[in-house]
């Protein structure tokens, strides 16, 4: 189980690692939040309430992919602009959670942070998952890598990703805090970067 020193150590490689690549990103996180800005025709950032460390809602940020209207689970890709597919797909419109990570709301490697009615209805043991920040990447991330295709060839996405994907990967995710250790998440980060 993850130690007080262990997400100590935790958040403190998260603040020199942002700060040491964010110089690297900011001018293309800039240049496209300006493209999506043109793209969707709104403002190129898109940011939703998620649930964080020990269940407190937080702010994600993203950069926008999806055109206007009612955008449902499973439907994702298909309401996503050609560029935002592009950038969902190579996950570049997550570049923006580097603050996130920077401000404390998110860690480089944890469960990645879901809408309420998930990770906040969690009972008993399982709750262990809110221990630590969400993530950018973890295993549950690269497990589930090509959900949104996966919910797409669903009939009902949504009882698919409650029944099935939704307790895998609280399984997963419960796995990871209790056998936490510092250089699985340097493995993470590594295996996130070659699986780009």
């Amino acid at each position: 189980m993850i130690t007080k020193t262990q997400l100590k150590l935790k958040r403190t490689f998260d603040v020199i690692l942002a700060l040491a690549i964010l110089p690297v990103f900011i001018v293309p996180i800039i240049l496209l939040i300006v493209i999506a800005t043109i793209d969707t025709n709104k403002y190129g950032v898109f940011s939703q309430l998620r649930v964080g460390q020990h269940g407190k809602l937080f702010k994600i940020y993203k950069i926008r992919t999806l055109r206007e209207g009612i955008h449902k689970l499973g439907h994702l890709e298909k309401s996503a602009t050609t560029i935002g597919k592009f950038l969902r797909r190579h996950k570049l419109d997550e570049l923006p959670q580097l603050f996130n990570v920077l401000i404390g709301d998110m860690s480089f490697v944890g469960p990645r942070p879901d809408l309420q009615g998930f990770a906040d209805e969690l009972k008993g043991e399982d709750r262990i998952i809110l221990i630590v920040k969400p993530g950018i990447t973890g295993p549950a991330t690269l497990k589930y890598k090509d959900e949104e295709r996966v919910l797409g060839r669903q009939n009902d996405p949504e009882h698919y990703n409650r029944t099935i994907i939704w307790v895998d990967k609280v399984k997963i995710n419960k796995k990871y805090v209790q056998n936490y250790s510092f250089y699985l998440d340097l493995a993470f980060i590594l295996k996130s970067t070659l699986n780009k």
